[in-house]
């Protein structure tokens, strides 16, 4: 795949997100099918937390880090913060702009820092363009979560 393209398919997670939350009311985006599920908050909250941490541990791997790039838990910041308490358009707004702002810094890299490497947690080698396809690859899973969720949330709200 292209630089182009991979860049192309890292914005375009933005739309997507904006395309499955479009209509849903307040009481659909904060239930949850049941105690300790994420409502859709909270997983928009946590692919906002989750571009946090792609953005480090790219500019890691830039800056030619020696160290293993860090994991996170995500059911801690997502509970640690009360993101269901949260509005999802704050959360969504941080994603738009993480993207904006990577997808400036990946135009910008030449060929031999598009193929710079780093450490993973797993103890897994990993150059920034997988971690560009996996973040959108992550996009889709938590899509088809919001997806599943909203399909409980109608079954049981009044509409």
């Amino acid at each position: 795949m292209s630089k182009l393209h991979l860049i192309e398919d890292y914005l375009n997670t933005h739309r997507q997100l904006v395309e499955a939350l479009d209509g849903l009311s307040a009481e659909a985006l904060k239930w949850k099918a049941k105690p300790g599920s994420w409502s859709i908050t909270e997983v928009v909250a946590h692919l906002a937390d989750h571009s946090i941490v792609v953005s480090f541990r790219i500019r890691d791997i830039l800056a030619g880090t020696t160290v293993q790039l860090p994991a996170f838990n995500q059911d801690a910041w997502v509970s640690g913060q009360h993101a269901n308490e949260g509005e999802v358009a704050e959360s969504l707004a941080l994603f738009y702009s993480l993207l904006q702002y990577n997808a400036r810094l990946f135009e910008r890299l030449g060929e031999e820092e598009w193929a710079k490497s780093g450490v993973n947690a797993k103890g897994e080698t990993i150059h920034i363009t997988d971690i560009i396809r996996s973040f959108a690859a992550h996009v889709q899973t938590h899509l088809a979560q919001i997806e599943r969720i909203q399909t409980g949330a109608k079954a049981v709200l009044p509409a």
